[in-house]
């Protein structure tokens, strides 16, 4: 399993992408890709709601399209969006051409100015694109929700072990990461309380 913690060397090499927002003393950045899933999602909307906790819901295009009532409720109870592409394309797997048409066609659906590459992964002419377009978002802490291998007890230590205020921490509102997000995140939300940490959705200033 790769490191729950994004390197220091991985963000200084790309400065220019966003993997933290360090300037908020004691604020946390939960964000939930791939979504919106109703298996998932409206259940993760509620231990939300439960703490007052404000969140980032980076949305695959196709989803928003499917689901655009669960994608309305994201908005109306006060989260933000991002664009997460409209088919969940990997950057270093595809042409330049189809990977901006797709990302435009998930404007369709989840317009924002927040963009995050499925699986991290994208080439730097990618990024020199999108940046004129969107603030590109990374991470700090990767939960690996997703991950078979790693236990929800483990995915929880990830997330515990790693996080500091500004830290960015990525879930996924997806039926495979179902169960582990489920579990970890009101227990997450607990230790946040309890530690006077506050979370919020990312804007772009």
């Amino acid at each position: 399993m790769l490191p729950s913690r994004t390197p220091y060397l991985v963000k200084k090499i790309y400065y220019h992408l966003t993997w933290d927002l360090p300037g908020y003393t004691n604020t946390v950045y939960l964000t939930f890709d791939d979504g919106p899933a109703p298996e998932v999602t409206g259940q993760v909307l509620e231990h939300l709601k439960k703490y007052d906790a404000r969140a980032t819901f980076f949305c695959i295009g196709r989803n928003t399209e499917r689901y655009p009532d669960l994608y309305n409720r994201i908005r109306s109870e006060g989260h933000a969006v991002g664009n997460h592409t409209y088919s969940h394309l990997n950057g270093m797997k595809t042409k330049n051409v189809d990977y901006f048409n797709d990302i435009q066609l998930a404007q369709t659906f989840t317009p924002s100015d927040l963009f995050r590459p499925p699986y991290g992964m994208i080439r730097p002419s990618q990024i020199r694109h999108l940046r004129k377009l969107f603030t590109i978002i990374m991470w700090s802490v990767m939960s690996y929700d997703y991950d078979p291998d790693v236990t929800k007890e483990k995915c929880l230590s990830n997330i515990l072990t790693n996080v500091r205020p500004g830290s960015i921490v990525v879930f996924h509102d997806s039926l495979k990461a179902s169960e582990k997000v489920l579990y970890v995140l009101p227990r997450l939300l607990e230790f946040l309380k309890e530690k006077k940490y506050r979370c919020d959705s990312i804007a772009v200033s």
